[in-house]
């Protein structure tokens, strides 16, 4: 990862600590989960908010994929910074940035990488475990809450659990390990704990249960409905990379039939050009 770091603004602004603070009010509304089709571009991003939504979150695998990278702790750190600097110049509400698993190898490294996301404007972060070891991500937990608390910004910092995504350990010992490391992350630093992977209610209901903490759930075609993950006491309700994917399955459907059949059908629905002109203000 590269260690080259821009800040884009100087000390955080009275507004920045608002939407902090506003970004972590809206995951504690009972029955009322934040709602998040998360973006990877400006456009996107514009696209979400005028949509209604109450804040904008960045895709890892989105922002990746049009930066020409692979998802998975690849992409060049400063390259995901400079986009979290666009999508937050350009929205009025809250972001939160997708930063993977830090775009570092060591617990200071994230500090910078949070450092640095906060300067860019956002309010809050998604740090995911992968395959690390509890401790050592709770390390780095801890590392980005400081380099926050550093920054005068109470930063949203959505800790994610990847024991269900990668089916870590054995499967019947997955819940006691996730609610295990829900613990010791939240005991680090973390706002809330992401655990993608899971929509059986059972499994959501018990880790709802388990500790003081918004619940952030992944969902997509045959998930449980808003309500229903509502019901069950979840806070948070993201559709991650599915978005980008849905977009970039036009691209190919479009070309596919153009290429075959000659006709153009796959594009149809398009948003406007004026339309989407128009949400940039010129």
């Amino acid at each position: 990862m590269t260690s080259a770091i821009s800040r884009t603004s100087g000390s955080p602004t009275t507004a920045q600590r608002e939407k902090a603070e506003l970004l972590h009010a809206l995951h504690r509304t009972p029955g009322s989960p934040l709602l998040l089709a998360n973006a990877w571009d400006v456009a996107g991003a514009l696209v979400v908010e005028a949509a209604g939504a109450s804040a904008v979150a960045t895709t890892s695998a989105g922002v990746a994929w049009s930066l020409g990278a692979p998802d998975g702790d690849v992409l060049d750190r400063q390259q995901a910074l400079d986009l979290v600097a666009r999508v937050a110049g350009a929205v009025k509400v809250p972001v939160t940035a997708d930063i993977e698993g830090g775009f570092a190898d060591t617990a200071e490294g994230v500090g910078e990488t949070v450092a640095a996301v906060i300067a860019a404007g956002a309010v809050g972060v998604n740090l995911e475990d992968g395959h690390r070891a509890p401790m050592e991500q709770a390390g780095r937990i801890a590392a980005a809450r400081e380099a926050a608390d550093r920054a005068g910004i109470p930063l949203y910092l959505n800790a994610r659990i990847d024991t269900y995504l990668f089916g870590i350990g054995e499967e019947s010992d997955r819940l006691e390990e996730t609610i295990g490391r829900m613990h010791a992350y939240v005991g680090a630093g973390a706002s809330g704990v992401f655990v993608p992977g899971v929509t059986d209610p059972e499994t959501l209901a018990a880790l709802v249960a388990a500790v003081d903490a918004p619940l952030n759930v992944l969902v997509g075609p045959g998930s449980p409905t808003v309500a229903e993950l509502a019901a069950l006491g979840v806070a948070r309700i993201s559709l991650g990379g599915k978005v980008a994917g849905a977009a970039y399955a036009v691209v190919r459907r479009a070309t596919e039939e153009m290429l075959t059949s000659g006709t153009y059908d796959s594009v149809a629905g398009a948003i406007p050009h004026d339309d989407l002109d128009a949400l940039f203000g010129n």
